[in-house]
Parts: C-alpha cells; sequence; structure tokens
C-alpha cells in the first residue's frame, strides 16, 4: 500500500536530545514528499509555536500533531483538540506537585501555551529552550482555558518516578516521554493520527512512522509502518522488527 503521510516523534528521534535545530536534510526530504503528495507531520508533546518554529521552512507543507495528540493543526488552523476533563487534569497536576519529593516541576498544557508550577530545578530553561509560549502559575485552577496535557519534569530523571506515577495514571495514558519527563493526556498520539486520517481522507495502513519512547507506543501500533530508533529501550525495539538510527535513512530511500 502506498504511503501517504509520514509522522515522526522529534525529541530523540529526528532531534537527537540536547540539539535545538534539525538539519538541512530532512527539509529537502519533506519539499520532496510533498511534491510527491506526502503529508509529512512531526507528532510531539510540543506545542505548536514550538513546532512551527522548528519547522519552519517547510510548515506550508506540514500538518502538526502537537502535545502528544491533544491538538492537531494544518495551515495554522487548528483542525481538533482534545481536551482532558477539568478535574482529573487538576488532580493529576497536583499528584505531580506533591508526589515528587520536591524534585518534580508541573507543565499544564492548553491548545498553544503551557503553564509551569516551578520549583527552579530547570524546567522553565528547557520551555525557553524549545521554545514553547508560557505563563508561570501557582495551582492548576490558575489555567485558564482547557488544558490538553499535564506533565511532570523530574531533573534528576524519570527512573524513580515511573513506577510511583505511570500505573496510578494509566487512564490518563501516563507514559515516559523522555529521559527528564512523564506525560498524561486523554488523547495520545494514535489519536492524533487516527483522527488525521480521517479529516485528511488517509487510512492507518497508509501512514509510516518514528518514534523512540513509549509515548510513541499507541502512533507505532496504529499504523502501516512503523520505525522505532536503534537507541530505544530493548522491550521497544523488541515489540517492532523496522529499526533505523535516523527517519532521514529510510526517507532518502523511499523518495
Amino acid at each position: 500500500m502506498a504511503i501517504k503521510m509520514i509522522c515522526s516523534d522529534i525529541d530523540g528521534t529526528l532531534l537527537q536530545y540536547g540539539k535545538k535545530e534539525l538539519e538541512g536534510e530532512i527539509f529537502d526530504q519533506i519539499r520532496a514528499l510533498h511534491q510527491k503528495g506526502i503529508l509529512f507531520c512531526p507528532a510531539s508533546g510540543r506545542q505548536y509555536t514550538s513546532l512551527r518554529r522548528l519547522f519552519a521552512p517547510v510548515a506550508d507543507c506540514c500538518a502538526f500533531l502537537c502535545e502528544n495528540g491533544g491538538v492537531l493543526y494544518k495551515d495554522e488552523q487548528c483542525l481538533a483538540e482534545n481536551p482532558m476533563p477539568r478535574a482529573l487534569a487538576e488532580e493529576i497536576a497536583l499528584d505531580f506537585w506533591n508526589r515528587s519529593d520536591e524534585r518534580g516541576e508541573v507543565m499544564l498544557s492548553g491548545q498553544n501555551c503551557a503553564y509551569l508550577m516551578e520549583r527552579g530545578l530547570g524546567m522553565l530553561d528547557r520551555i525557553r529552550f524549545i521554545g514553547n509560549q508560557y505563563r508561570v502559575i501557582t495551582h492548576p485552577a490558575d489555567v485558564p482555558e482547557d488544558i490538553v496535557k499535564v506533565s511532570v519534569y523530574l531533573y534528576e530523571g524519570v527512573g524513580a518516578y515511573t513506577e510511583r506515577f505511570v500505573p496510578r495514571w494509566q487512564n490518563a495514558n501516563c507514559a515516559v516521554a523522555g529521559p527528564y519527563w512523564i506525560d498524561t493526556t486523554t488523547a495520545n498520539k494514535g489519536i492524533g493520527v487516527r483522527s488525521l486520517c480521517r479529516v485528511l481522507g488517509f487510512a492507518p495502513d497508509e501512514v509510516m512512522a518514528f518514534g523512540d519512547n513509549y509515548n510513541d507506543v499507541s502512533m507505532l501500533d496504529l499504523v502501516g509502518t512503523p520505525y522505532i530508533m536503534d537507541g530505544a529501550a530493548a522491550e521497544l525495539r523488541r515489540r517492532y522488527p523496522l529499526h533505523t538510527p535516523r527517519p532521514e535513512d529510510i526517507l532518502r530511500t523511499l523518495l
């Protein structure tokens, strides 16, 4: 079956941890895919402002799956939003804040703004680094809009807290999203990709996707051609037979 859309995680997949900007090859590939009628879709926990800036040279060739599927954009328009139940979002935020041993900071995401409960542990620097719009708050009730994602930033790493939070909030798709982040959403990347397919007229089997972490599993399980990064956890490498060190290598072959 022909590929009609390619979805790719960003941090740890297209953008290795610590890097801020994409390199030129991927932009040329996205333009070439567009000319062949294949849509490219960054699929990330980042917000739309950050993703559009990252892909500025080719933004008009892309759809954007933001906030792990909580918000979808194309042509600078919000196609869909999947907010969390307000009471659940606030409960999770307070749980992250109160039970992270004062080693965690909390981010609540709106449609295009991050609301930060911070302790000076580095989350604010990270949000500035990736280019999110943000506002500092003191309580989840201070968020003036729908909440689409709640995350905890653990500056010493997620290892000691995965079992504390992930099983507790499975009803909110709680998953490790990187070395320092655990995310919750009512949506997930799989729901986001399915929504895009429905709106744009694609079948999930016509989608190729790249990911490197547990918050990519719902997307990789849905699509017809899932790739896991060589550097992903062993469990994920066993789960998916197609591996690559870089999405660009596969796209080069495809083109």
